[in-house]
């Protein structure tokens, strides 16, 4: 073979060698990305438990205690308090006539007897009222009907029932096709479906004002907690946003998942807000926001699964997150002063960020990236170290949405943007009332009045007086 044939063939094959091995190596980046795919659940990413696959080892078993099921030695016993005397709609005295022992006949009081006492539900049956509205024709010709006093409705359902039926759909998630069969069973009353979307729309208009003052106060609170799940609204992508305090819980549906639909909901950054690692939040300063270490440690699971340095570098983040819930959990129980606990708190961050530095330069591509993303808002890992009353996880916000997530299994979300207010303002009012212990029932009956007679609506924000009650349940 002539030696300019022998180069030529020479540089032919290196060329399809250079193919090939850029092809191998696309290929093996492809595959590893689709394992890391097959890889993901619900203990390293934000997929929810029920998208586990088989290939998904179950988490392990507490051995048995040897205890036997049910209360334990020991514990607080709770007993349904009796009725007071004054109370109880029908008395029947019980006396034994005959002695047990020698059959002679029994005479006397006993001064302390046994109580027991037996609820039953009465028959409920519509309070109907009915208004005869005359029209009368005068001498000149002219036909004059009467009006409705003022507070009457001019449906048919006042608003006992429109809070009855929003209830039903708002906080016990029934459709609207089964709330009919609800008021028919339960208390008589005959609805059509349309009856129940009017009776929806109102209660709407009735809650409107007291959930939007909520979402203006939450705005001033000192902490709060925020999160978003997927909804649809017109067959259309959207998401429920929510924000949680102390005291309060605000809904919001939204067509985006961006930094604005946060501005809407959270207002002018005030106090320290505590989320995940969502960008939308990242307007948000960092020295005032609170990572969600719930969130992190799936994050560092992710890493540990990814082999050979990534794998060490993910244990030893697990690693110090697990010594860093032990101490937190003792700081909440008060077997560790927060003094100490902080102390404590600077070599596990300095150990943190030293692993996290490792990992940035990483050569597995998505631990690094995940790595420089943490880093570049480090300070946002620490703040439940320095400011009192900040949770180092948004548990609180995300057992807030899950009801929220039931509604939307069921209902697949709103057909129409006033069926989104509605879903806003129910979970609004139901949430914050619950946190605070209050009646949703009664609140949202007297919104209803109010609407009907235009006076001030009530208010979700609680008064000091319920604080104080709160406070010392809370306590107890």
């Amino acid at each position: 073979m002539a030696p300019d044939s022998r180069d030529a063939q020479i540089e032919q094959l290196l060329a399809v060698n250079a193919t090939l091995l850029a092809e191998v190596a696309r290929l093996t980046t492809r595959v590893a990305e689709l394992e890391d795919k097959l890889r993901k659940s619900s203990r390293n990413s934000s997929k929810p438990p029920s998208s586990d696959g088989p290939q998904v080892s179950p988490r392990p078993k507490k051995p048995p205690t040897g205890r036997t099921a049910g209360g334990q030695p020991g514990h607080a016993r709770h007993e349904r308090p009796l009725v007071p005397p004054d109370q109880v709609d029908k008395r029947v005295v019980l006396k034994p006539r005959w002695c047990g022992g020698c059959s002679e006949r029994l005479t006397g009081t006993d001064t302390s007897p046994r109580r027991h006492q037996v609820f039953e539900l009465p028959q409920v049956r519509p309070i109907v009222t009915e208004y005869e509205v005359h029209a009368l024709t005068c001498t000149c010709g002219a036909t004059t009907s009467a009006v409705l006093p003022e507070g009457v409705p001019t449906g048919a359902f006042g608003p006992s029932v429109i809070a009855v039926v929003a209830l039903l759909m708002g906080v016990y998630r029934l459709s609207k096709r089964a709330v009919p069969d609800v008021m028919r069973d339960l208390f008589g009353l005959s609805m059509s479906v349309g009856a129940v979307v009017g009776c929806q729309l109102k209660a709407s208009e009735a809650l409107q004002a007291p959930a939007e003052e909520a979402k203006q106060a939450v705005v001033e609170e000192p902490v709060k907690h925020a999160d978003e799940t997927g909804w649809r609204e017109a067959r259309l992508r959207a998401w429920l946003w929510v924000v949680v305090t102390s005291k309060l819980t605000v809904f919001m549906v939204h067509r985006r998942r961006n930094s604005d639909a946060a501005r809407a909901l959270l207002g002018t950054p005030r106090g320290v807000l505590v989320t995940d690692r969502h960008g939308a939040y990242n307007w948000w300063p960092a020295y005032l926001r609170q990572f969600c270490w719930a969130h992190l440690i799936r994050d560092f699971t992710a890493i540990a699964e990814r082999g050979r340095d990534s794998e060490r570098i993910g244990r030893a983040l697990l690693h110090e997150a697990g010594r860093m819930f032990d101490w937190w959990y003792r700081v909440r129980d008060g077997t560790l002063t927060r003094s100490t606990f902080r102390v404590y708190m600077r070599d596990l961050r300095r150990r943190v960020e030293i692993l996290l530095t490792e990992g940035s330069v990483c050569l597995q591509s998505k631990t690094a990236k995940t790595c420089k993303r943490i880093l570049r808002d480090v300070e946002s890992l620490w703040t439940f170290v320095r400011v009192a009353g900040v949770e180092p996880t948004n548990n609180v916000a995300e057992r807030a949405v899950r009801h929220a997530v039931l509604w939307r299994k069921a209902c697949y979300g709103t057909h129409s943007e006033m069926g989104s207010r509605f879903v806003e303002r129910i979970l609004t009012t139901h949430a914050s009332l619950r946190q605070q212990g209050r009646n949703v029932l009664e609140f949202i009956r007297a919104a209803c009045v109010a609407r009907l007679r235009g006076t001030l609506p009530p208010s979700l924000i609680p008064t000091a007086d319920l604080l104080s009650d709160l406070t010392a349940t809370i306590a107890a």
